[in-house]
């Protein structure tokens, strides 16, 4: 495929070209942009990549958890971290956890971690950082927050009136992140208002749905759709340990 960047503006093609060399381009067209989908998203509308993840129960219910050992090296969501320069979080889904979700694949560059606080709970619980770690997550919250429990510093902090999921991918493309990842564990209220925006406003490029092997599952929890009018096109599925991945682009 021809390199969607105007700084190239095809000329590695033409200098080839000039030199007497045959040059077809569109060969594997389709698979070189699936191996670079956020960096042609990028380039093309000058928009961050954004996913949408969660898992959920054969009986529809959205689930507050992974698979067993998805988080293990060469597993599917450590893989999927680490394909994302960001990941949105709720401080829920933060609360009781020991450890922050990061990828086990050799050499992984950690996402920065975005988490959501809607709380008015001045005090947010996270898991235990190290200082170097600390730099890799970033807190934003409605309500004015006193020092984290933890008491670790770097953790860098926004206050906002209201969060949105604009607001927050134009922070990422400032720091020049390509993809982004909007994960749904915890608590479903953090992530209500700025589902509907991402829907309303066409901010969501591809879907991941992890089905979990139970029926179950929490009705408060249930994500209504019914107002989200879209569709998704180029639906595939695979078997990662005892779940099935769905994947698909929403047109």
């Amino acid at each position: 495929m021809v390199d969607p960047n105007p700084i190239v503006a095809s000329t590695g093609i033409k200098r080839l070209q000039d030199a007497g060399i045959e040059v077809i381009v569109g060969v594997e067209d389709e698979l070189c942009k699936r191996l670079n989908e956020a960096y042609i998203h990028r380039m093309l509308t000058g928009k961050s990549f954004v996913t949408l993840r969660y898992s959920m129960s054969l009986g529809g219910n959205l689930l507050d958890q992974l698979g067993e050992n998805a988080v293990e090296r060469g597993e599917y969501y450590s893989k999927l971290l680490q394909e994302y320069d960001a990941v949105i979080l709720s401080s829920i889904a933060l609360a009781n956890k020991s450890v922050f979700p990061v990828s086990s694949e050799l050499g992984a560059n950690q996402p920065l971690i975005i988490v959501l606080s809607k709380s008015t709970d001045p005090l947010i619980q996270i898991p235990d950082l190290t200082n170097d770690a600390a730099s890799k997550v970033m807190i934003t919250s409605e309500n004015e927050l006193k020092d984290l429990e933890n008491g670790i510093e770097g953790v860098q902090r926004t206050l906002s009136d209201r969060i949105t999921l604009a607001e927050i991918l134009e922070h990422c493309k400032r720091k020049g992140l390509c993809s982004v990842l909007m994960d749904l564990m915890g608590d479903y209220v953090d992530f209500e208002d700025i589902l509907k925006e991402g829907f309303d406003k066409d901010l969501f490029q591809k879907v991941v749905v992890e089905v979990l092997p139970s029926w179950g599952g929490s009705e408060v929890k249930a994500i209504n759709f019914a107002n989200m009018k879209t569709t998704v096109k180029n639906l595939t599925s695979r078997v990662s340990g005892e779940s099935v991945i769905l994947e698909g682009y929403f047109c």
